[in-house]
């Protein structure tokens, strides 16, 4: 079937929503107009127009072309959020690169728009409402991947996943300091203390093991750049055990604040970042492996060094 052509030339004083002029021109649903808009059906004084929400005044001509035949679905739009990006998702998890400065999950003092506040929202966007299902943590002032289930069943079994190690967990940190050995463990157990800072002590049954693998990137003049593998997620643990063994994450303001500071690392920010993270896709068992680039403050203190 041809394609139709609708014009109309805008009259009145007011200014009205180009998909209204739209609409009545085609006497189309709304969701169809806006799938017009998406795929190139419409132009407002023979330029391209691809929202809805433009608003058109007297004068201007409004043409729609469109296939009669055809449904003309609107596509999915590109979530935009600085509190995070997608690294991946379908229908059972989203997968989530946080920027620093972001909660996981408020506080006892419930803070707003959380991380978790933020996925939920966006997996909300285009379908009926739904809730970002807590997997894991990163700290407020850490970067990196995380994943969240889109539903209970599929949080728990990513859950269990994490309670028997299985996922991979790497993260990058710049820590103060030149690390001597090449690699090595941090194996410790670590307790809470009434500000909530953790720290390493004698086992008991008020403390948690925390083991962290490390790898030496780079050697800087001042400075190191490691690999940690997580093998236990304990709050705080790399932080910990770096700055213990005396070599506090730049920045960190918790542990060790004054040989964490640096006068080159004016971000408020910490340099540590979680950039890989795999498991099994929890319904079809495939393996996923995500990886994210360093964030912009670490990758420049490294090229000036």
């Amino acid at each position: 079937m041809p394609l139709i052509t609708r014009t109309t030339t805008v009259e009145g004083d007011g200014h009205v929503r180009a998909d209204v002029v739209v609409r009545h021109l085609s006497g189309s649903s709304h969701r169809r107009v806006r799938g017009m808009f998406d795929n190139g059906c419409v132009t407002i004084n023979d330029a391209p127009c691809d929202s809805g929400a433009t608003t058109v005044k007297s004068g201007d001509v409004v043409v729609v072309n469109y296939d009669p035949e055809q449904k003309y679905r609107e596509k999915k739009k590109r979530w935009d959020d600085r509190t995070f990006t997608i690294a991946f998702e379908d229908d059972h998890l989203i997968v989530v690169d946080k920027a620093a400065g972001t909660l996981t999950v408020p506080t006892e003092r419930n803070e707003p728009n959380t991380l978790v506040d933020r996925v939920s929202i966006c997996i909300s966007h285009s379908k009926r409402e739904k809730e970002a299902w807590l997997v894991h943590r990163l700290d407020r002032d850490v970067s990196g991947l995380l994943v969240f289930g889109k539903h209970k069943k599929i949080a728990d079994v990513l859950i269990d996943q994490f309670k028997a190690r299985k996922p991979e967990r790497l993260y990058a940190a710049i820590v103060a300091g030149q690390m001597t050995n090449a690699e090595g463990t941090f194996r410790s157990h670590l307790a809470t203390g009434n500000n909530l800072d953790r720290f390493v002590t004698r086992e008991s049954a008020d403390t948690e093991l925390a083991i962290t693998h490390y790898k030496i990137l780079d050697r800087l003049s001042d400075t190191t750049l490691i690999e940690l593998k997580l093998e236990t997620g304990r709050r705080h643990q790399i932080r910990v055990h770096l700055s213990h063994d005396g070599f506090p994450v730049l920045g960190d303001r918790r542990y060790k604040p004054k040989q964490a500071a640096h006068p080159r690392w004016l971000r408020k920010r910490i340099a540590l970042h979680a950039k890989t993270l795999g498991f099994d896709h929890p319904l079809t068992g495939e393996p996923l492996r995500l990886e994210s680039p360093l964030p912009a403050a670490m990758a420049k203190f490294l090229a000036k060094n």
